[in-house]
C-alpha cells in the first residue's frame, strides 16, 4: 500500500523561504528512518506556485494560468511517498512526521492512500497502464 504524506503550503513557503536548519535536520532524520525501514519511495519539496502554472479546461479548450495562486491553504509545499503493509503502519509513520511548520507551531499534514492498479476493474486501458508500470520498474 502506498500513501502520500502531503505538506500544505504556507505564506512562508509560497514566498520562497527555505526551511530552517533544525527542520531540515528533523526531516532528514525522519526520511533516513523511512529509508532504513524500506518504506521510503520518494520525498520532495515543491517550488512556490509563483514558479508554476495551472491548466484550465473549459470544454475542449485549455488555458494556461500562471502562478502565484491566492489560496495558499489549498496548495502543496511538499510530499513524502511511502510504501507500507497496512493503514496502521502508514498512520504510525505519519504520526512521527516532523512538524513542517517547526516545533511548537500549529499546522497540519494530510495523508492519502494512492490508488494501485489492482484497485481498478480489468480493461484494455488498465492493461496499458500495467504495461507502463512494468516498463518503469
Amino acid at each position: 500500500m502506498r500513501y502520500m504524506i502531503i505538506v500544505k503550503a504556507t505564506t512562508d513557503s509560497e514566498a520562497g523561504a527555505m526551511p530552517e536548519e533544525a527542520l531540515l535536520a528533523a526531516m532528514a532524520g525522519y526520511h533516513e528512518e523511512l529509508a532504513r525501514a524500506g518504506a521510503l519511495l520518494d520525498a520532495n519539496g515543491l517550488q512556490p506556485s509563483s514558479r508554476g502554472w495551472r491548466i484550465l479546461y473549459r470544454g475542449t479548450q485549455r488555458s494556461v494560468i500562471d502562478g502565484p495562486f491566492a489560496e495558499t491553504r489549498e496548495m502543496i509545499a511538499g510530499y513524502t511517498l511511502i510504501q507500507v503493509a497496512s493503514r496502521e503502519e502508514a498512520l504510525e509513520w505519519s504520526r512521527r512526521f516532523p512538524n513542517p511548520a517547526g516545533a511548537g507551531n500549529d499546522t497540519e499534514i494530510e495523508v492519502r492512500q494512492v490508488f494501485e492498479l489492482d484497485d481498478f476493474e480489468p480493461s484494455g486501458s488498465m492493461d496499458r497502464f500495467r504495461a507502463l508500470d512494468a516498463g518503469t520498474r
